[in-house]
């Protein structure tokens, strides 16, 4: 198992949490599957970027985004050089520290194609 250490979020994580994620599994899944209600619109299809989350510690560790997954950040809020949609990121054996962005750009929330 792999440490992800979570940093505090308003709404979805207010005091930061400590989960533990299996390597292979996705971060998006490792947060859901750890009661940590991250967005994801798509359904995790890499269609949108309401899962974007910002690798904090061992972005290195990470596979490489592939095209369509770099290609969507550029429209997420809060773009970092160490940004990734966490439905695409695997998890590695390599701790990780991650920020969720306080927003997201929902489309279909907010009534826009």
């Amino acid at each position: 198992m792999t440490q992800i250490v979570v940093l505090p979020h308003v709404e979805l994580c207010p005091d930061g949490a400590v989960i533990e994620a299996k390597p292979g599994a996705s971060i998006c899944d490792s947060l859901l599957d750890n009661g940590i209600a991250i967005e994801h619109a798509c359904e995790k299809s890499c269609a949108c970027t309401t899962c974007h989350v910002v690798i904090r510690e061992g972005y290195e560790a990470l596979d490489a985004a592939e095209e369509i997954e770099e290609d969507l950040l550029d429209k997420a809020w809060g773009l970092e050089p160490t940004s990734r949609l966490s439905c695409q990121a695997r998890v590695a054996e390599v701790p990780l520290v991650i920020e969720i962005p306080r927003y997201t750009i929902n489309m279909a929330k907010e009534g826009k194609r």
